[in-house]
């Protein structure tokens, strides 16, 4: 058979509609990106948003904070009360690896009522709604990390990632925990970011950062040495649930369905029961607390310079029951 020779004109014609349509398939996913959080806010921005910040904390370790735990999602299942198992997926590798799986999650007792799972992606960090939503939800991640670290004058919203600990470093701040009991030696007060305390949560923060609970649990000042870990830890914390409270990801972005109770004890997802997540014994359900009402300063403050609003913010848990 002989081989088919084409025209020259042809061959343009194809060659040419070759292009036209690699041209849209490229157009279109490009379209329906979802924006990422470094896109979200530039260096200069940052730093005008932090304008007295410790040199600790750098634009360039949050962004690879945020971009490494991307890479992250973790499967938790709950049994009976309080019986865990976690399954962490790292998707660069695509490996899959069961990093808790507490003593009595094979026993009969623990298997009675059906289980309880739900999946935590941390690249869904400000990325999951639209582009209002993510700059609110990151308004107010900056607001807590802000007025959890802040170290300056009343109401000026500049001192923000200012403290890399907190200022009582004489508490040990030891919980009861089988799964991620305390190192001898080592203290888990209030460090990095969102100032991550206690045994517990280091020790279930390090599970799902790094897939291994002793990495912050043997080195606790991980969160104060290291710029992308505190970022890592403060992330983790606002995305991940607690066993009677949801994530602060999920009532920002109206994913959390308020139940009975919810309702019952006044909250409403919003800014307000963020605050309640994170503090609400000491902040909520008292009226118009002062360390409360600096935190809805701080979104406020931040939303603007984000080109954004939240006109129907239910800011204030002054009439929310503490969870």
């Amino acid at each position: 058979m002989k081989p088919v020779i084409l025209s020259t004109k042809l061959f343009l014609v194809l060659a040419t509609a070759l292009m036209l349509l690699s041209f849209k398939c490229g157009s279109r996913s490009t379209d329906v990106a979802k924006p990422a959080p470094f896109n979200l806010i530039t260096e200069k921005q940052f730093n005008d948003l932090f304008p007295q910040r410790d040199p600790f904390y750098t634009y360039a370790s949050f962004i690879k904070a945020i971009k490494d735990l991307a890479q992250i999602k973790v499967k938790i299942t709950r049994r009976a009360v309080s019986v865990y198992q976690f399954i962490r997926t790292d998707k660069a590798t695509g490996k899959t690896t069961v990093v808790r799986q507490d003593v009595d999650w094979n026993e009969a007792w623990a298997k009675v009522k059906p289980d309880s799972t739900y999946t935590i992606d941390y690249g869904a960090f400000c990325t999951e709604s639209d582009l209002l939503t993510n700059k609110k939800e990151l308004a107010a991640f900056f607001a807590n990390v802000a007025h959890e670290t802040r170290h300056g004058m009343n109401g000026s919203y500049t001192d923000g990632l200012m403290l890399r600990h907190e200022d009582n470093t004489s508490l040990d701040y030891f919980g009861d925990s089988d799964e991620y009991p305390p190192v001898k030696g080592k203290k888990y007060y209030g460090r990095g970011p969102m100032q991550l305390s206690y045994n517990g949560n280091y020790g279930y923060a390090s599970d799902c950062i790094f897939g291994d609970h002793k990495i912050l649990l043997n080195n606790p000042d991980l969160l104060t040495t290291n710029p992308v870990v505190a970022f890592k830890a403060a992330i983790y914390f606002w995305m991940t649930p607690q066993t009677h409270k949801p994530s602060a990801h999920d009532v920002m972005i109206g994913k959390w369905k308020l139940n009975t109770a919810d309702k019952a004890a006044g909250r409403v997802n919003g800014f307000g029961m963020v605050t309640d997540i994170i503090n609400g014994a000491v902040e909520c359900g008292q009226g118009e607390n002062p360390n409360m009402l600096d935190r809805v300063g701080f979104y406020q403050h931040f939303l603007k310079q984000l080109g954004a609003s939240d006109p129907n913010c239910v800011c204030s848990c002054g009439k929310m029951k503490a969870f």
